[in-house]
């Protein structure tokens, strides 16, 4: 039943064209241009490599890094026994230096994958899964060279190559894509219940080529899993917060949530909270003409709450801390973006 259920949902896909592309030109002469950019800005780049150490907990493992390329995404504190890459351009596998053994492989073109049965603990593909056309198949020869139990992490973000980026992941939204990449692990029927991870939300590095523009760091987004057949023990929760966006400690939370009403400063980060002309409409009640709303983008409160709205099935929302005057009370306040809200923002003389 299950692979009848694979098949229809993998054949469904390919009948709408979802796997096609822009460009269906030949992958290995596409990507034989060198294209030594980063992909992720080193904020973001640093919330993958905290997630590569959190969960890959195997001692000395072997990995394998799938679609790889110039740049390295696995933590300087692991120390896995092998590393080999698998991807197109043989130069830009040369410049990583954390690679035992590069292979140039078109997964497009041949989805085997040309290792043994069970070779590998952790199976890492970092802002490629996008250009996957025929991800299904891939995705069960993963799970065919993982050990029982081992690890299958995809990360992505918000950037691709249009022209090579497959149809639906094109007209996918974000809430979408990691929905779709979910189906990918489960229509294998190879793997445990895929897990997911969001951060988004967090301040661009001042050192960024963008950062002048007032955008968030590149999001990052993750669907994991292991192989079927392990011992069963979980692997850790990763919860990350970027430095610049550390929570202050549960007893400098109280002490500044005792004070809000004199400092109106945001108990969680300690910035001054800005008034907020409380909207007119004819769907909402509210008590009070002003609020009080945290407006800091590097508020803990604000950059945690991406994940856990989304584990709450509320993705592609956070919460702002809100204060009541009146009532004298804190509460979030959700936003869909770092510039919600801000349009109601008063300047108080």
């Amino acid at each position: 039943m299950e692979a009848q259920a694979t098949g229809k949902m993998e054949s469904l896909l390919a009948g709408l064209d979802g796997f096609c592309r822009k460009d269906e030109s030949d992958d290995l002469g596409f990507y034989s241009v060198d294209r030594f950019v980063s992909h992720l800005d080193t904020r973001a780049l640093s919330t993958v490599q905290g997630l590569v150490g959190t969960l890959v907990v195997e001692p000395a493992p072997v990995i394998l890094d799938l679609m790889a390329s110039w740049d390295s995404h696995l933590p300087e504190d692991l120390r896995p026994r092998e590393v080999l890459g698998l991807g197109l351009n043989e130069r830009e596998l040369a410049r990583n230096q954390r690679l035992t053994k590069r292979v140039v492989h078109d997964l497009n073109r041949t989805p085997e994958l040309p290792f043994a049965d069970g070779l590998f603990d952790a199976v890492l593909n970092t802002v490629s899964v996008d250009y996957l056309t025929k991800p299904f198949a891939v995705f069960r020869e993963v799970g065919r060279i993982l050990k029982p139990g081992g690890l299958f992490l995809v990360v992505f973000s918000n950037r691709m190559f249009p022209e090579k980026a497959v149809k639906i992941w094109r007209q996918s939204n974000e809430m979408e894509r990691l929905l779709l990449v979910e189906d990918y692990f489960r229509e294998s029927g190879l793997f445990e219940k895929p897990r997911t991870f969001v951060s988004r939300g967090a301040p661009r590095p001042g050192d960024d080529k963008y950062a002048a523009l007032g955008i968030a760091s590149d999001p990052v987004f993750a669907v994991y899993a292991d192989r079927i057949g392990g011992s069963g023990k979980a692997r850790p929760e990763p919860v990350f917060v970027p430095e610049v966006c550390q929570p202050n400690s549960e007893e400098e939370y109280e002490r500044r949530k005792a004070l809000v009403s004199r400092t109106l400063e945001c108990p969680h980060c300690g910035e001054r909270m800005k008034k907020w002309l409380v909207p007119d409409s004819p769907y909402s009640t509210w008590d009070v003409e002003y609020m009080y709303i945290c407006f800091n983008d590097a508020c803990p409160y604000l950059v945690r709450g991406w994940d856990a709205m989304g584990k709450q099935g509320n993705f592609g929302l956070s919460y702002r801390q809100m204060y009541n005057p009146i009532n004298r009370c804190l509460m979030p306040v959700p936003v869909p973006s770092l510039v919600a809200l801000r349009e109601s923002i008063v300047e108080e003389k």
